[in-house]
């Protein structure tokens, strides 16, 4: 849809290309976006100008073809990643995002600094405690004749798992919930920031803490980790733990969520799962194709041609992984989940801004859905079920009301 772009648009941005951008930040549907909104959303050019797509508020490019987008991603010279989140300049503060926010050469320190704690040997270490937190929180309603998916399982899981892995308090996961909330579903940018605070103040005293009396989690690990031959600062550390906070907490929540919203909705599917285990880590990565949420963001440094379009410096682009995981011209009929398709999906994105902790995220999305299947009869969609869906650099449910 074509859109008026009130300020004054770049000299090499043509006209016929300024079109809205329907998954920008606090925009809200009732639908399910991945059937109706995003499958139009393909019927735009290759790549547009939406006056609003950067964090609802600023101009940026949009790419809907996963070659453009994967061209993208492993463009280093023409790309940078800083400061795409909004997180540090609502503090008034310039602390990154680590790794994602950071360019060659500090990206190759700090990814080296993070692989070995995610190595497959640590995560298949870590696959009795994921269990365990999977059925404790089954246990609470696996008796009952439903539950509202999201704050009983899909929210809380994932942070049972991330407290562990950083060593605090289990019993912290209904103020991390909070917080989690704050940062990346509400569209008030004071309650944002003041959740950033407050989740920086809490792991930075944690840091504190862990400098004293190290102990054997994460937190202390990278507490204690030198960065090119010296010891790691403040911001580092801090930037490190709170992008493991922001991906292992709610893009977890958010696959989960879609991806029992599909099971609930398609009991052929889930049925399917249930008689073959086995098959469950293909529809894994079948559903985190389909129902890929996350969009990122990138700038542009050089002036470079994606696509038939010319980008100029300070140009910013969307990364968005729902349309590049749902491009027809690379999925045939992407709205259709395919268990056998095994496909090469971005849900994680890709080159080297991958998502440092995917085994891990992998390995909980499996055990989820293992337990569950195992744990709980046929389940499906309450009849009356109203399911809003905010839309931005996340697409989340606020509920999934299962019954069975």
């Amino acid at each position: 849809m074509l859109q008026t772009f009130s300020g004054d648009l770049p000299a090499h941005v043509p006209k016929e290309l300024v079109m809205s951008f329907p998954l920008r930040l606090g925009a809200e549907t009732w639908d399910n976006p991945f059937t109706t909104l995003i499958p139009e959303m393909h019927k735009a050019p290759r790549a547009y100008y939406a006056p609003d797509a950067w964090s609802g508020v600023a101009p940026a490019w949009v790419f809907r073809r996963a070659d453009d987008l994967t061209e993208i991603y492993l463009d280093t010279d023409n790309f940078s990643s800083k400061d795409f989140a909004p997180f540090a300049t609502l503090m008034g503060e310039n602390w990154g995002v680590f790794p994602v926010e950071a360019d060659l050469p500090m990206h190759t320190h700090y990814r080296a600094l993070m692989q070995p704690l995610f190595t497959p040997k640590r995560v298949a270490e870590m696959n009795d405690r994921v269990r365990y937190h999977a059925r404790y929180y089954i246990d609470q309603f696996k008796d009952g004749h439903g539950c509202e998916f999201v704050s009983a399982f899909a929210a809380r899981f994932p942070i049972a798992v991330f407290l562990e892995l950083f060593g605090l308090p289990i019993d912290e996961v209904e103020q991390f919930l909070a917080w989690e909330d704050d940062l990346l579903h509400n569209p008030d940018i004071s309650s944002i920031a003041a959740a950033t605070a407050a989740v920086k103040n809490y792991i930075m005293t944690t840091v504190d803490n862990r400098r004293k009396e190290p102990k054997d989690d994460l937190i202390s690990a990278l507490t204690h980790s030198t960065v090119d031959g010296r010891p790691a600062t403040d911001d580092e550390i801090f930037g490190l733990c709170f992008n493991l906070y922001l991906g292992g907490l709610d893009t977890l929540t958010t696959n989960l969520g879609w991806q029992f919203r599909h099971l609930a909705t398609h009991p052929e599917h889930q049925q399917y799962l249930r008689d073959n285990p086995d098959q469950i880590p293909d529809a894994v990565e079948e559903l985190l194709r389909a129902y890929s949420a996350v969009a990122t963001g990138r700038t542009c440094i050089k002036p470079v041609k994606i696509g038939g379009v010319q980008l100029m410096p300070g140009d910013r682009v969307v990364m968005s992984t729902t349309l590049g995981s749902t491009d027809p011209e690379v999925f045939d009929n992407p709205t259709e989940v395919r268990f056998d398709r095994k496909p090469r999906h971005l849900a994680f994105g890709s080159g080297i801004h991958n998502c440092v902790g995917l085994r891990l995220a992998r390995r909980e999305l499996h055990v989820a859905m293992e337990e569950l299947l195992k744990a709980l009869p046929p389940f499906r969609l309450a009849p009356d079920a109203k399911i809003l869906t905010r839309l931005g650099g996340v697409i989340a449910m606020d509920s999934l009301p299962l019954v069975w």
